[in-house]
């Protein structure tokens, strides 16, 4: 039935003036603002729908996975632009954030909805 349909995610964010500043100018993503709501365009392609909602719950689950070749690099470089990194009790991670032990290497970060975004090496 949906073999030939391009599906999208999306999710929710309390502000989408603040949400587009920090997936465009803080990320370095294209976005795009059409009938209130943002377009987050990624590579190949693909588009992700941040919505408003005026009771908005920040997602207490990674909702996105951004994979880089060089976790250390992409850590410095967001936290040059401001981006804090969450600890997990759960989890050992070193001093900038990154859990090396377990799977791939990630760090885990908040958008300013509160939603949970992670970046990855691959």
């Amino acid at each position: 039935m949906f073999e030939n349909t391009k599906a999208f995610s999306g999710f929710s964010v309390d502000d989408i003036a603040k949400a587009r500043e920090f997936y465009g100018e803080t990320l370095g993503l294209a976005v795009e603002e059409d009938n209130g709501m943002l377009a987050i365009h990624i590579a190949d392609g693909g588009d992700i729908m941040a919505y408003p909602k005026e009771n908005h719950v920040p997602a207490t689950f990674t909702i996105l996975n951004f994979p880089v070749d060089d976790i250390d690099q992409a850590v410095d470089d967001l936290s040059a632009r401001g981006v804090t990194f969450e600890r997990y009790p759960q989890f050992e991670q070193d001093e900038k954030g990154i859990m090396r032990s377990e799977g791939p290497p990630i760090a885990w970060f908040l958008d300013p909805a509160g939603n949970v975004l992670a970046v990855r090496e691959e």
